[in-house]
């Protein structure tokens, strides 16, 4: 499968299926997240798998959707090895983890769809309450939860989701 046929089929899963998944299927998703680029190559992504029933409840306990899945992929990144830019005078303190971080779930996202699996980007938790619930070392910083899964029988994109703009108005060339 190309890879546009791949950003054209995947959309975020909002009813999975309950069976789990694979082992080598996870083990390819992180894989594929390793391969990620990062900011200089300083790989500063920590990512947790939450598989467990009390790690599940957990998450949802942040406030995080996971809409049924059988395991998620918490990203995070180590504050002390991500890249900064000391010389960017518009964002102080500029750092790359949430980039990287970004990358890294992308590339484990569509290493899912491929596997025949589904994904939900998630970020609608509160990032402290990750920390305390899963009791992370200060220096990991919860960027998003990626759920993975099976799509269930009932399962379909978005009504929004095959809506884009055109190049045009996201596009500007200088």
């Amino acid at each position: 499968m190309s890879f546009f046929e791949l950003a054209e089929q995947r959309y975020s899963e909002r009813h999975f299926d309950p069976r789990a998944v694979e082992r080598d299927k996870l083990q390819k998703i992180l894989e594929a997240g390793r391969l990620a680029p990062t900011g200089c190559n300083y790989q500063p992504q920590r990512i947790y798998v939450i598989q467990s029933g009390e790690a599940m409840k957990k998450a949802v306990e942040s406030g995080a959707s996971l809409c049924g899945c059988p395991v998620a992929m918490l990203v995070c990144y180590d504050i002390n090895e991500v890249w900064k830019n000391p010389r960017d005078r518009y964002f102080e303190n500029y750092n790359c983890g949430e980039q990287d971080c970004s990358i890294v779930a992308a590339n484990m996202m569509y290493e899912a769809q491929e596997l025949g699996l589904r994904s939900l980007w998630i970020r609608g938790f509160d990032a402290l309450d990750i920390i305390e619930l899963f009791d992370l070392p200060e220096n990991h910083i919860p960027v998003m939860i990626l759920a993975l899964g099976y799509p269930s029988e009932t399962s379909r994109p978005a009504h929004l989701h095959g809506k884009r703009k055109e190049l045009s108005e996201t596009v500007k060339f200088i």
